[in-house]
This record gives structure tokens, sequence and C-alpha cells, in this order.
């Protein structure tokens, strides 16, 4: 094999061209050595090579050397593929895979787009991404249109007639809240006591709209911590749904924007708090996706779980007398590394019974809108996950992703589980309100 990419992508697909260049040197640290087998969701559930993440850098190999000529594999398996980043952890070899496979989703998008074969579903999905999810205002009439229908009770009329693939979307849907819950963050938020220090705090897209509940109880809290928190006016969506549909460009274009957000503020802040997984491994990425201009940004990021574990929590912790499971998302414990903080936080609210459950680290099947995309894997990948916390009888169970709440919500609802999900952020706000 050849390393010579001027003459492997001479002779190459059309495909190929359109690859990273550096793609093609970082396949070459995948050793096929397989500890990643067992990891990997899609190939426990398939048992097939092509479905596990050496075969997908195998397959991404052989297109950027000009030997695979049939490109519908490679397409199928990278989007079937759940961007966990499980194998991440379980390599030895310290093999960047989220990073080639949304280079190698790009390239087949922006080549499937080139040749007019983008599929119907992709459009539809590409215009939601572009045009609604990172646009507040046109964001924010849907998910309004969607509480008045929820209220009306016309999304439970719509599942009876609509085709079972959309009712089945429609489930998903999480209840939207009150118009309370859903009104702009203060631009700041004095310290209680004495001032520990600054933080900015990125309030995201679906969490503003869904999730206002978690971005005020994370600003109470640190707070209450001492921190002086202010909400940049100008932030916008992190462009992780994005990057993960294979839209790069776009989502770049996203990051950059919150790098200029940001960038007054960052030389006057302690960190940029951020309450959902996905959006801070996004925005750690900052300086993969946009080199120098990304990397401060990059580098202030933390996850609220981490940075409470971090800094002196000086706090009275009431007690909640209440048995609950903690869920890890993938992009908080794989992408970032997260796993322990949220747990000590957890334990440290009196009578709060954190009890196991079997692989809280294995993902849940949500990975950003995967369970739209591919209902049937991701529901084969949330079966044990909804096993394993209905065998720990929890009455909470606590994730720190916005995804994964609403994922593992519709699979214990299903179950018939009375469980209530949360952010950890939640019951430490709970726990700490004076």
């Amino acid at each position: 094999m050849s390393a010579d990419l001027s003459n492997s992508y001479g002779g190459a697909p059309s495909l190929a061209s359109l690859l990273d260049r550096s793609l093609y040197t970082d396949t070459l640290d995948c050793v096929h050595c397989g500890l990643c087998l067992t990891s990997c969701p899609t190939y426990r559930a398939t048992g097939r090579e092509t479905a596990s993440p050496r075969g997908r850098i195998y397959l991404m190999r052989g297109l950027a050397e000009g030997l695979l000529e049939d490109t519908e594999v490679l397409e199928e398996e990278a989007f079937l593929c759940l961007g966990c980043r499980a194998c991440e952890s379980a390599c030895p070899s310290g093999v960047h895979y989220g990073e080639m496979l949304e280079n190698a989703r790009s390239a087949i998008r922006t080549e499937q787009a080139r040749e007019g074969r983008l599929p119907l579903a992709a459009k539809i999905e590409r215009f939601a991404l572009r045009e609604i999810v990172p646009r507040a205002g046109r964001l924010s009439f849907v998910v309004s249109l969607l509480g008045i229908a929820q209220t009306l009770r016309l999304d439970r009329l719509m599942m009876k007639v609509v085709p079972a693939r959309l009712a089945e979307m429609m489930a998903l849907a999480p209840p939207v809240p009150a118009a309370k819950d859903r009104c702009a963050m203060p631009p700041l938020t004095s310290a209680v006591g004495e001032r520990k220090g600054r933080v900015a705090l990125f309030e995201g897209c679906i969490m503003s709209e869904f999730f206002g509940r978690v971005n005020d109880a994370t600003r109470l809290v640190l707070s209450r911590a001492g921190y002086e928190v202010i909400v940049p006016e100008a932030q916008g969506c992190c462009g992780a749904l994005q990057a993960h549909s294979g839209d790069l460009n776009f989502a770049h274009d996203l990051a950059r924007e919150n790098v200029r957000a940001f960038g007054d503020d960052l030389g006057d802040i302690d960190a940029v708090i951020v309450t959902s997984a996905g959006c801070s491994a996004a925005l750690r990425d900052g300086e993969a996706w946009l080199g120098e201009s990304g990397a401060k940004l990059a580098g202030g990021v933390r996850d609220i779980l981490e940075f409470l574990d971090e800094v002196d929590l000086d706090l009275e912790f009431k007690p909640i007398a209440k048995r609950a499971c903690y869920d890890d998302p993938c992009h908080l414990i794989h992408a970032q590394g997260i796993a322990s903080a949220p747990r000590r936080l957890l334990n440290k609210i009196p009578k709060l019974e954190l009890v196991p459950h079997a692989n809280p680290e294995a993902c849940c099947g949500a990975a950003g809108i995967y369970n739209l995309t591919q209902p049937d894997m991701s529901k084969r990948v949330l079966s044990p996950k909804v096993e394993s916390l209905a065998a720990a009888k929890p009455q909470i169970v606590a994730t720190a992703n916005p995804g994964c709440a609403m994922q593992i919500a519709s699979g214990l609802e299903e179950a018939g589980v009375n469980a209530s999900v949360v952010h950890p952020i939640e019951l430490i706000e709970q726990a700490t309100r004076p």
C-alpha cells in the first residue's frame, strides 16, 4: 500500500477526492486489533465486520487508495454508525475515529449532492438542521406549534392516522415546557456571597427550547457557588447535529459564529459552561474544526458537572430520599472522558441512593437524531439499556444529554417503567435550594 496520496487520489473514485487528505494518514493508526468490536453497538447488533469501527476504517482506507470501487457499502455503514465513540475509549492506539467519521460523512453527502442523488430523507434532514434548528426564532415557532398540538392532543390524534414511521418519530417528541421555561436567560446573574469567579453559560438550541429548566438550574447552582454567570447574547447552535449528519462545513460556520460571540468575554471568564454533553464535545472540537481561531474557545469549555467537581463546591446539600441511576452519555464519557465527576456530585446529596445498572456507558441509541434516521437500529441499541434500568428499579434516571434524556424517557415509558428522567444538575439544584 502506498501512502502517496497524489497517486492514490488521482486514480480513485470522485468521492475519494473529497476526503480530507489527513484522513488517509489517520486510518493507518488503526492496527485492526479488534479491541473495539465488543464496544461497538452496531457490530454487537449485526455481527458484520463492515459494521465495526475497524471495518469502516478499512473501507475509508480502501476508498482513499482507490481500491474500493463500489462506494455504496461505505455510504451505508458510515451512516449506520451511531458515532458514540466508545471505540475510542477501547482503542489502545488512540485512533480519532469520531473525526474520521465526520470527514467521511461530509465527503459522502457532498458527492451525493453533486451527483444529484442526495436521498430525500437527507434533504429534509439538511433543511431542518440548516434552516430551523440553528435559527432561534424559527425553532421557537415550530416548538410552539408542537406545544399547541400537544395541549389539544392533536399529536395523539395524528399518530393514529399518519404512517407508522412518522408516528414513531412523533412519539419521541418530549412535552413542550411551559412558556416561562422557554424564556431567554438573564444576561447576568450575580454571585451569591463572596464572588469566586466569573463564567459564561452556553445555552444551546434544543436545550433552550426543551430543557430550559436545566440551563436555569445550572445558572442558580453556579450563582450559589459564588460564580457570576453571563450569557452572551449572540451565541447560537454548536454545530454538533450538523457535523454528525455530514454537513461539516455548515457546522464549522456555526462554530465560527460562537467564536465571535464569546470572543470578547473569553479573557475575562474562568470557563464556558455547557449543560449538554453533545454540545460540549462539539465546542471542544473547535481547534480541530477551525484551527487556532477555535482553540481558545475550545480550551475554555467545561461541562457543568466537570466544572463543579473541579472547584471547591462549598454548598450545603439537603437530602433527596430517592433511588437513582446515573447513565453516561456517550459524548461525555467517551468523547470527553468524564465519568466519575457526575457520580461524585450525586453522592454529595444525602439519602440519594445511587444504584448501579448494567453497562451504563453503553449507547442508548439516540445519537443526535439517529433515532429518527435509523429507527430500527436505534431501538435495538436502546433495548438492553431499558432492560438494565428496569432491573435496577430506580425512581430517577439521571443523564447529562438532551437526546439521551428523550430517548431513555421514551423507552422507559414504552416498557412501563415509572421513573423520571432528569439532568444531574437538576438534582443538585434541588438539593442546594435555600
